[in-house]
């Protein structure tokens, strides 16, 4: 790579290490500050992070004055009227979809700045590694096993109880995210090795790779520090704070490309940068928000806590549990880098589209759902415990089933609509993605009702039981990646479709076992007239199919369309759909009351 090379990934080494200790010094600063009444010092820091958040002040308190709280409710204020579960899903959900909106214009920028050839193919490898774990942190193995204690400590102890655990969570969390990022920085072609072996042995891919991992890994410790907290504010049913973070990422990102890809000779490092930079820029817009709730972190390293060694033992079945559709993901990542140039790119483009509704709606109702189901179970309520996980299913399958079935009608319009220019992304190009678009479109229900599935077991901190489920679906996925992908592969040349397809089928695997466990313990038990909400979801579908279909038809070829008269196009289709949708599900006698949930849980105040 020559010196330039050197210089991209040897600079992160120095940075992580100056703004970890800035952040640490920072929060050590401001608690031993305010513990001595300095009140200048407190205005000035909640000024500076307004000022950076650009997000008011609702979430923070006048200088000078502590919100009012009582100390058995864990520093929750009073008065705050509680949202239902449908009100605080839609604000999660809005917040994650300007997320993904501006994760789709990202997509769009790199599909004309790096396209899909090798170095696009090592800059996706780079960047899914810590993007991977970050999933298992902020939305899986941490959050899962955090939150139901949080959750617990806030029910039943005090604000100085919960303070106390966050301080030694992220001492913890803190200190085993430095050591791996330094062995993986300096290990760096060790784990290009291992997560993309197909690149052994093509010079360009294997150092680029190994080059941006550098980059982008520091990209975990700073995200994952996001992911605690996010995970307090979620506790206090701050929702919308933490769905918006991720904005920050596709903001830095697309900065990345369109300005910061004419520094390099090769853009694909600008976007590894961009990586780094959304880290930390994520992480420092949520503390002015933890200062509000009076819980900002101060490090503290006690392996002995009580509620750590919880965690622990939490998280360490949680990390398969609750990902193993993302484990599956970076496998097939792996068996893609023996495929021909382009398959990880062709993955990468199709899991990002089917990933929308997943994250919008799945991830949304699943980060809702947890901290009540928490609340419940400690407040011993299984009735309101089965209500909500049932709640939770009905509004999943509201929405899966017609994406679905939308992203398979219009798969190859959408890839093109997003991502064709007839030169990074050819012909070729958008049939191979569409192709495995689809296969990852019929796992799309499955997908999202693990998200929702999956916190009833975790909020009853119960996570052996997914384990055991989740080792299953990872072995049914590998030996379906072998059934597949070699057939496709050796006949039609498709072999990265059969990798989609064999995790759509695992997490089938995954979710029905999921919920034949929750009814067979007794913890989640039907609730009355699913027969006639079955009866209008499939009436619905059946009438936006229909629709779907027969606007598609009326164009013979979405590629000989200029980009802006496509998007509209489609954006056209894509409401008539939605609109005969909805209007089937009137018909059908489906009303708004029937989609709210219960108040969430709070104690007496």
């Amino acid at each position: 790579m020559g010196q330039a090379g050197e210089i991209q990934w040897l600079a992160p080494e120095f940075g992580l290490g100056t703004l970890l200790q800035i952040f640490i010094d920072t929060s050590h600063d401001f608690c031993t500050q305010a513990k001595s009444g300095r009140e200048d010092k407190i205005s000035r820091l909640q000024s500076f992070a307004i000022g950076f958040a650009c997000n008011g002040t609702a979430s923070l308190t006048e200088p000078g004055v502590k919100p009012p709280s009582d100390p058995k409710a864990g520093g929750a204020r009073p008065g705050r009227r509680p949202r239902g579960l449908l009100g605080s899903s839609l604000v999660v959900g809005s917040m994650t979809m300007l997320s993904r909106v501006l994760g789709l214009i990202r997509d769009i920028v790199f599909a004309r700045v790096i396209g899909a050839d090798g170095l696009a193919d090592a800059f996706f490898v780079a960047f899914k590694i810590p993007n991977f774990l970050r999933r298992l942190f902020a939305e899986g193995a941490f959050s899962q096993a955090f939150v139901p204690v949080l959750s617990e400590y806030r029910e039943k102890g005090s604000l100085e109880a919960v303070q106390a655990l966050v301080n030694r969570v992220c001492g913890a969390l803190g200190s085993v995210l430095i050591l791996l990022t330094i062995l993986v920085v300096v290990g760096a072609p060790v784990v290009a090795f291992v997560f993309a072996p197909g690149f052994w042995g093509d010079d360009l891919k294997f150092d680029a790779a190994t080059g941006m991992i550098r980059v982008t890994f520091p990209y975990l410790l700073f995200i994952s520090l996001t992911g605690l907290a996010g995970g307090i504010l979620n506790s206090y049913d701050r929702f919308a704070v933490p769905a918006f973070t991720p904005v920050w990422l596709n903001v830095c990102m697309i900065g990345a490309a369109l300005i910061g890809a004419a520094w390099w000779t090769e853009p694909a490092y600008a976007l590894a940068w961009g990586v780094f930079v959304a880290g930390l820029v994520q992480m420092l817009f949520q503390l002015p928000f933890l200062m509000g709730l009076q819980l900002l972190p101060r490090p503290e390293l006690d392996w002995g806590h009580e509620g750590v060694r919880r965690i622990l033992r939490l998280m360490g079945p949680a990390i398969f549990g609750v990902s193993v559709s993302q484990i599956n993901l970076l496998l097939d990542t792996v068996i893609a880098s023996f495929l021909p140039t382009g398959s990880v790119s062709w993955l990468y483009y199709s899991d990002r589209l089917s990933e929308l509704p997943l994250g919008v709606f799945g991830v949304a109702i699943g980060t809702v759902i947890l901290p009540n189901l928490s609340r419940q179970h400690a407040g011993s309520d299984p009735e309101k415990f089965s209500a909500t996980l049932d709640w939770a299913i009905r509004m999943i399958l509201l929405v899966a089933v017609p994406a679905c079935l939308a992203l398979v009608i219009l798969a190859e319009p959408i890839l093109t609509a997003l991502f064709y220019d007839g030169e990074q992304i050819d012909q070729r190009d958008i049939f191979m993605s569409a192709l495995s678009l689809r296969a990852y479109a019929l796992g799309l229900v499955a997908f999202m009702l693990i998200k929702v599935l999956a916190p009833g077991y975790y909020a009853r901190q119960d996570t052996r039981t997914p384990v055991r489920i989740g080792i299953t679906a990872m072995v049914c996925n590998m030996v379906l990646n072998i059934l597949f992908v070699v057939p496709l592969h050796l006949i039609w040349q498709i072999g990265h479709v059969g990798l989609a397809l064999a995790t759509s089928l695992a997490a089938f695997v995954n979710g029905g076992l999921l919920l034949r466990g929750l009814q067979k313990s007794g913890i989640y038990r039907a609730a009355s007239a699913w027969r006639i909400f079955a009866l209008q979801i499939l009436l619905a579908n059946v009438a936006m199919t229909s629709c779907l279909w027969l606007l598609t038809q009326q164009v013979a070829d979405w590629q000989r369309w200029d980009h802006l008269a496509g998007l509209l196009w489609l954006m056209a289709v894509c409401c008539a759909g939605f609109a005969v949708y909805a209007g089937a599900l009137f018909a059908a006698g489906l009303r708004l009351r029937d989609l709210r949930g219960h108040k969430p849980q709070h104690q007496s105040q």
